[in-house]
């Protein structure tokens, strides 16, 4: 079982930056490949990126790329995403989730995530 506690959403003006981060409870957590995902209102849960479970590999929505970085630090079971350039329609609550793999070629598919978090608010005012 992996519990996953997201944290560093908030309210930001156009062109700022947030940093969120997923903390991860569980030994296993070097084991699985992270994603984050987010779902504005009265819109699907979409991807926004995702990274192998060695962190050498990650993965890009094509709205978010060049604007956000992804990393983790398995030594502190923590995964993160860097946000840039924020813009209106990012606004979202944003989560992170854990796959069943360890591999980057299923970090798209939200059917491969084992474990959820419960989810951090960003707002982007323009």
């Amino acid at each position: 079982q992996v519990q996953l506690v997201e944290s560093g959403g908030g309210l930001v003006q156009a062109g700022g930056s947030l940093r969120l981060s997923c903390a991860a409870s569980g030994r296993t957590f070097s084991a699985y490949a992270m994603g984050w995902f987010r779902q504005a209102p009265g819109k699907e849960r979409e991807f926004v990126t995702g990274i192998s479970s060695s962190g050498r590999n990650t993965d890009y929505s094509d709205s978010v790329k060049g604007r956000f970085t992804i990393s983790r630090d398995n030594a502190k079971n923590t995964v993160y995403l860097q946000m840039n350039s924020l813009k209106p329609e990012d606004t979202a609550v944003y989560y992170c989730a854990a796959n069943r793999s360890p591999y980057i070629t299923t970090v798209r598919t939200p059917t491969s995530y084992a474990y959820w978090g419960q989810g951090t608010q960003v707002t982007v005012s323009s």
